[in-house]
């Protein structure tokens, strides 16, 4: 059987005078998502050249458990709570090839 595990690679750019907003509800969502079924590692990362910009890097055991984790109420407050405070939000599924 092949290889189910799923890479998110999410970009989320926040407007610069709201960044400081956006950081704080995107580390609200880490405790509750790696507690999720499927989670293998969620991981936030901060740009050390642009700190408005930053980097979720995730493992998931399958896109199905991802889907899941998509559908959750702490993803919708999150995106409610940064209506308008964020400038781009760029989304990568992978595949691990090597």
């Amino acid at each position: 059987m092949p290889n189910q595990q799923l890479t998110i690679v999410a970009k989320i750019l926040a407007k610069e005078e709201q960044r400081e907003l956006v950081q704080s509800e995107l580390l609200k969502l880490i405790p509750i998502t790696r507690a999720e079924e499927g989670c293998i590692n969620y991981d936030l990362h901060q740009d050390n050249e642009n700190p408005n910009l930053f980097l979720f890097f995730e493992n998931w055991e399958s896109r199905d458990l991802w889907q899941k984790h998509m559908q959750n109420e702490h993803l919708a407050q999150y995106m409610e709570a940064t209506d308008g405070a964020v400038e781009e939000f760029v989304l990568h599924e992978m595949t691990l090839i090597g």
